[in-house]
């Protein structure tokens, strides 16, 4: 298998594991696009995620669009890299200058992506600013926007872990409703109906029940039970022939 098909799987399990994919709008991710686009001073900044197919948008900031095809993502470049990924010009760059993204809208000039690098060192996509004419980016800008895209993979980080404690939780639950179902179950004799404790002593239903739980007992017969009873006294006081 080649190294790129090899990073690829890595990306999609790590993906997988995050459960992020097609997910809503998180004001978490939201909040580091806007200050990306702030502390670069571009039109457009996004939390960009890619799999087999395609550049998934996780936030954006002035761009409708929420994702693109894999072949036109700047991004497939930038996560080649630890370090910022910048082009100045995209009309400059023989790899760029025939993107659509470039020569139609949103009419990239200018792009900036820092890789959003796992803590095992997987790349998933970028957080990256982009502007519709060509620039400089100072050594502060690319500080930060680094800075910005490990907040991105923490902000991750922390939802992977939410979810996961979700699950664990609402499974803990099932099995504690579980529990209190066999908790209801009691064991009864079927021949004697006396009922074992949790000591595994046998008793008389009554007095389990009196000891569990907040029931008084009164005694009485009925009416099976006494024509049977009736019938066996006269039969023990009827003298044989």
């Amino acid at each position: 298998m080649k190294d790129f098909e090899i990073d690829l799987q890595k990306r999609l399990a790590a993906l997988s594991e995050y459960m992020v994919m097609d997910t809503p709008p998180e004001q978490a991710f939201d909040d580091l696009t806007r200050l990306t686009s702030f502390i670069c001073g571009t039109p457009i900044a996004l939390v960009t995620l890619l799999d087999q197919k395609r550049q998934w948008f996780k936030s954006r900031v002035g761009l409708a669009a929420t994702e693109t095809p894999l072949e036109h993502a700047f991004c497939r470049f930038a996560i080649k890299q630890e370090k910022v990924f910048i082009v100045t010009d995209t009309l400059d760059d023989d790899r760029f200058a025939s993107n659509p993204l470039v020569t139609g809208d949103p009419n990239i000039r200018f792009c900036a992506g820092a890789p959003l690098i796992t803590p095992e060192g997987i790349p998933l996509g970028t957080l990256c600013a982009i502007d519709r004419v060509p620039r400089e980016m100072t050594s502060e800008q690319q500080d930060a926007l680094t800075a910005l895209a490990r907040q991105v993979i923490a902000a991750l980080e922390l939802r992977k872990t939410v979810k996961v404690l979700a699950r664990a939780l609402a499974e803990k639950r099932v099995v504690e409703r579980q529990l209190s179902d066999i908790k209801l179950l009691i064991p009864m004799c079927a021949w004697c109906r006396k009922v074992r404790d949790d000591d595994q002593y046998w008793k008389h239903v009554e007095f389990y029940l009196s000891k569990h739980a907040d029931i008084s007992f009164t005694h009485g017969m009925c009416p099976e039970c006494a024509a049977v009873v009736e019938q066996d006294f006269k039969a023990k006081l009827t003298p044989p022939v």
